[in-house]
């Protein structure tokens, strides 16, 4: 990934504190200094200025992140395109399927969450919580796997060249040659399968969300339990029903975009 030329030091400093106190789920100035390596005195002074424009909350000792990120966090996310046509969908989705529907981006290399729904039926609300704060590796996810299938091979290299292939399961693909196949499986049928890849007994299906020239902006999947998951219902029903979802988001969003560009004869 590229790094800049001349990176800012405070700014780095001030980077770092904030990741630290999610990390930690706040801290003392003591224990972010200990944490980061850097004096107390530094520390202090970072947190001072992200409290003075209201990034950060003082309780006594204890410092922690401000509401002001959710803010900004939800600012971005009305804002997204992908988001804003496929809400709606994604909820049909999990009603339809009663399990899990996920709506994901990349960003930095990474699988970013922009949206998740619970059917009726779904498990591991804790967990699927979690992973909305998170960002994923691409290759072991069913939305992961379905961006870096219509990704340029360039930036397939470089993603997996600075992150590896890391395992999560015995059933993670962490062979490079390996992955090739799949993804080229996954353009040619359309869709991805996640089988146990991410958490031992689930599974995920996945499909493209490309914009009118082919590139690709995102990706819907449903994830479900293997005990419901399974034979048709996890090699066809479902694939079918992520297909149709994601087919409908990408015709909103490349209408959108046409509506401007539509000739006027009057």
């Amino acid at each position: 990934m590229k790094k800049a030329k001349n990176p800012v030091g405070a700014v780095e400093t001030t980077i770092r504190i904030i990741e630290a106190l999610e990390h930690l789920d706040g801290g003392t100035v003591t224990e972010l200094a200990e944490y980061l390596g850097v004096t107390k005195g530094t520390v202090h002074n970072h947190l001072a200025t992200l409290q003075e424009h209201q990034y950060v909350i003082n309780r006594g000792s204890e410092y922690t992140l401000s509401l002001k990120f959710l803010v900004i966090g939800e600012y971005l996310r009305n804002n997204n395109v992908l988001y804003e046509h496929a809400k709606e969908e994604l909820e049909a989705l999990a009603e339809q399927t009663g399990e899990y529907a996920h709506l994901s981006t990349e960003q930095y290399g990474l699988s970013q969450k922009l949206h998740k729904v619970q059917g009726k039926n779904a498990v591991g609300s804790e967990y699927q919580k979690a992973k909305l704060q998170k960002p994923d590796c691409l290759h072991y996810t069913a939305t992961g796997k379905v961006i870096l299938a219509h990704l340029p091979e360039e930036r397939v290299e470089e993603i997996i060249d600075h992150y590896g292939l890391p395992e999560r399961t015995k059933h993670t693909i962490t062979d490079r040659g390996e992955l090739d196949e799949a993804l080229e499986a996954i353009r040619e049928r359309g869709f991805a399968f996640n089988d146990e890849e991410e958490v031992t007994r689930m599974r995920a299906v996945g499909a493209p969300i490309c914009d009118s020239e082919g590139a690709i902006l995102g990706a819907v999947s449903v994830s479900g339990p293997i005990s419901r998951m399974k034979g048709e219902q996890f090699r066809e029903e479902i694939p079918e029903k992520v297909v149709n979802t994601a087919t409908i988001i990408e015709m909103n969003i490349n209408m959108t975009e046409r509506r401007g560009n539509m000739p006027n004869y009057v």
